[in-house]
């Protein structure tokens, strides 16, 4: 009898474990509709002997019911004199049908940014807009009117021409809160998630640029031999096996006055040989650059690239890439070589064409909106003044309570309109507690900043915080926080606090 109870124990314990696993209950499979979009406008400067700027746009937008979106946007400069001006801001507006596929589109975006030494004061700026467009099922096409005014002491104030592209591009996604649950594909195949996958990769990279033949600083002198030391960001989506697109953005963080930065777009095409484990991209893109004191004339850049991939473990892969990174004329020329970090994901459904375990897991991502308040930042000139600054961040949760983090951020009061940050790091946040509704978070972010009279040196800083977040409904949080920041090569040491708001959602991954 007493020899029978370790095996008893063995028994009720193995039942124990499955019976544990198996109470992950299959999550609900829900679908956010909404719509990439490009945007064009070119504004009328307030020196009337100044070229126009023309600025274009980059955004995504979540409809909240048939006829009203929010979401979030960029902005680059890419024709005129001011190569380096970028803003981000939050977008909201009205899309609603009126007759047969024809459309009326009004919205504001509000945000913060500046540069290229723009009249653009503290960087807070509005822009109203109302088109008429023309939906052909699989894009549409807008124009209309715009304003544009730069109300935080800037002079920049313009009514022109807004002209817009829309692509539907809606999402698949269950609660937050059960963020790495595990099941079986063979539990899913009678649910919504049996359908194929989607996949898609993010990366973290180091990028050195070796400037070249006439390229100069905006003051005249030549920058040919000089290396600007990138640190950034890529995230990739596929349209089939072979093509994908992407968008990325970089920050100086040495060899030039911090402030240059970029955001392009573009596409690719993806060779995997060995078992998949080593992959060939070619890609191509087109965006914005500048600051920093580069002459990058209107912004305008082309980025060809070609990189080799190498498996290290599971889906994570070591990248290498050589190309350029230029302006089509060449008055700005580099050649470009970088190393990166890339993690590859099959999402949203069990149905893929690529290494299958059999098991799926359900990854938290949080987008947070906030405004960061800078006390006492401290200026080139010698002196101190609070800086306000409009930031979005990014979180993947690496497991249940600790996710990698991407941050970007533009001032927007405060005097500093060029100043912008793009920043990486951990965090970890915690299970809630009080009635399930709150949670507390700390994290260590670090990376490339600059511009707008901040006192940054090359553009290093480093960011530590802590806050909580009060929880709104099961995708919406209130999210505070309290940190401090700290450039390595200048002056900013400064305490910051923040609030704003966090949009949280898992997806169905599949190993």
């Amino acid at each position: 009898m007493v020899n029978n109870i370790p095996r008893t124990l063995l028994l009720v314990l193995t039942f124990s474990v499955h019976f544990f696993y198996a109470q992950n209950e299959t999550p609900e499979k829900k679908t956010q509709i909404g719509f990439a979009q490009l945007d064009f406008l070119s504004i009328d400067m307030p020196d009337g002997n100044e070229s126009n700027m023309d600025f274009t746009g980059i955004h995504y937008n979540a409809m909240l019911n048939d006829w009203s979106y929010a979401g979030l946007g960029f902005y680059g400069a890419v024709g005129g004199i001011r190569g380096g001006f970028f803003t981000l801001g939050l977008n909201l507006g009205i899309k609603k049908e009126i007759y047969r596929n024809v459309f009326v589109d009004a919205g504001l975006h509000f945000g913060g940014g500046g540069g290229a030494s723009a009249p653009d004061g503290g960087g807070a700026f509005i822009l109203p807009h109302v088109n008429l467009g023309y939906d052909f099922k699989y894009f549409s096409l807008s124009a209309g009117w715009s304003y544009i005014d730069f109300f935080d002491g800037g002079t920049i104030t313009s009514n022109q021409l807004y002209a817009s592209a829309q692509i539907p591009l809606s999402f698949d996604y269950t609660d937050f809160e059960k963020r790495q649950d595990k099941f079986d594909t063979d539990n899913l195949k009678e649910t919504k998630w049996n359908s194929k996958s989607h996949r898609i990769s993010a990366m973290v990279h180091l990028n050195n640029l070796s400037v070249k033949g006439d390229s100069k600083f905006v003051d005249g002198s030549s920058m040919n031999g000089r290396t600007i030391r990138l640190a950034g960001f890529e995230f990739s989506s596929f349209l089939s096996d072979d093509w994908f697109y992407f968008i990325k953005a970089d920050g100086a963080y040495s060899g030039i006055p911090a402030g240059y930065m970029d955001i392009f777009v573009g596409g690719g095409y993806h060779l995997s040989m060995n078992k998949n484990r080593t992959n060939i991209q070619a890609k191509f893109g087109v965006g914005a650059g500048g600051g920093g004191g580069v002459d990058t004339k209107g912004g305008f850049l082309i980025y060809p690239d070609l990189s080799i991939e190498q498996k290290v473990f599971d889906n994570m892969y070591v990248s290498i890439n050589k190309g350029y990174l230029m302006s089509p004329d060449s008055h700005f020329l580099s050649s470009t070589l970088g190393f990166g970090l890339k993690y590859y994901v099959e999402k949203d459904g069990i149905e893929t064409s690529h290494n299958n375990s059999g098991k799926t897991v359900l990854k938290g991502v949080q987008t947070i909106l906030k405004q960061d308040w800078y006390l006492d930042a401290s200026r080139n000139g010698g002196f101190e003044q609070d800086m306000h600054q409009i930031s979005l961040q990014i979180n993947v949760f690496l497991n249940k309570y600790i996710y990698g983090a991407g941050q970007t951020s533009f001032a927007n009061f405060g005097d500093a309109g060029a100043y912008a940050e793009g920043i990486v790091g951990l965090g970890v946040e915690s299970n809630t507690f009080f009635n399930n509704k709150v949670s507390v978070f700390a994290q260590v972010l670090g990376g490339a900043a600059g511009g707008g009279g901040i006192s940054t040196g090359e553009g290093l800083i480093v960011k530590p915080s802590f806050g909580l977040n009060y929880k709104l409904t099961n995708t919406l949080n209130l999210r505070g926080g309290i940190g401090y920041v700290k450039a390595r090569g200048g002056s900013l040491s400064s305490v910051y606090g923040n609030f704003g708001l966090s949009y949280n959602l898992s997806f169905l991954t599949t190993k």
